[in-house]
């Protein structure tokens, strides 16, 4: 049974997750924030990934609908993507749910560390792919994304953090755009993702509401505040903050067991 925070708890709850919403407005990588930060106020850990990814939904939505403009002209791609998403999300979440606490804690800190290890190499493979776009000519195949889209859906639905590089990658390799119109098309993906495992999450009993109830209210405020430090703050820095918490969080699992 998940405790009772009180409102000490919720009050900490809500601080991550405006934290973790700024971060993700700017860098990405908020729920290297806001899960080990549920984990700390006691939640079991299956519990604290359900609250989380139900938390942050909001935010998600928040970032798709900025990126409509570039989603324009990509409605065939989106339709056929998104069904692979929703089905990868809701594998993922149903995946999670017949994991046993006791094996979803072992696996924590590699799912940790490997996020901030993804986080980390989001700049080069940006920068990498940008390259690669611009190089290539050939015509995309587009239906050759819908496999890699659905496996990292699972992924993304079984715990969340670093999916959007792992999207990105796999668009990128398969298919020729600009990588403006390719990140709002993984935006669209990763939202689909998260939207059905956190609809799967509403009926799991594990969710532990006043946390995601104020945690949602604090992640839309902070993502509101990333928008308006987008100029102010360079995200880079924040990006090796937040990795650099998220390996010394993910060690401090691996060392506890």
């Amino acid at each position: 049974m998940s405790p009772h925070l009180g409102l000490p708890g919720l009050l900490l709850a809500a601080v991550a997750a405006v934290a973790g919403g700024l971060v993700n407005a700017l860098a990405g990588g908020g729920t290297l924030l806001t899960f080990p930060a549920l984990t700390a106020l006691g939640l079991p850990a299956v519990a604290a990934n359900v609250t989380n990814t139900i938390a942050l939904a909001p935010g998600h939505l928040g970032a798709t609908l900025a990126q409509r403009p570039q989603l324009a002209g990509q409605r065939v791609r989106v339709l056929r993507l998104v069904p692979a998403a929703l089905l990868g999300g809701l594998a993922g979440g149903l995946l999670l749910l017949f994991t046993s606490e006791r094996a979803f804690r072992r696996l924590v800190p590699f799912l940790i560390l490997a996020a901030s290890a993804l986080l980390a190499v989001q700049e080069p493979l940006r920068g990498w792919l940008q390259r690669r776009l611009g190089a290539r000519s050939r015509a995309s195949h587009e239906a050759l994304a819908v496999a890699p889209v659905f496996a990292a859906s699972i992924y993304g639905g079984y715990f969340g953090a670093g999916l959007s590089v792992i999207v990105l990658a796999a668009l990128g390799l398969v298919l020729d755009d600009s990588l403006t119109r390719l990140n709002a098309a993984k935006q669209a993906v990763g939202f689909a993702a998260n939207l059905a495992a956190a609809a799967l999450f509403l009926f799991s009993g594990q969710v532990h509401w006043p946390a995601a109830l104020v945690m949602a209210v604090g992640a839309v405020a902070g993502g509101a505040l990333g928008g308006r430090l987008a100029g102010q703050v360079r995200p880079a820095t924040l990006r090796a903050v937040v990795v650099t918490v998220g390996l010394l969080v993910g060690l401090v699992y691996l060392l506890r067991g």
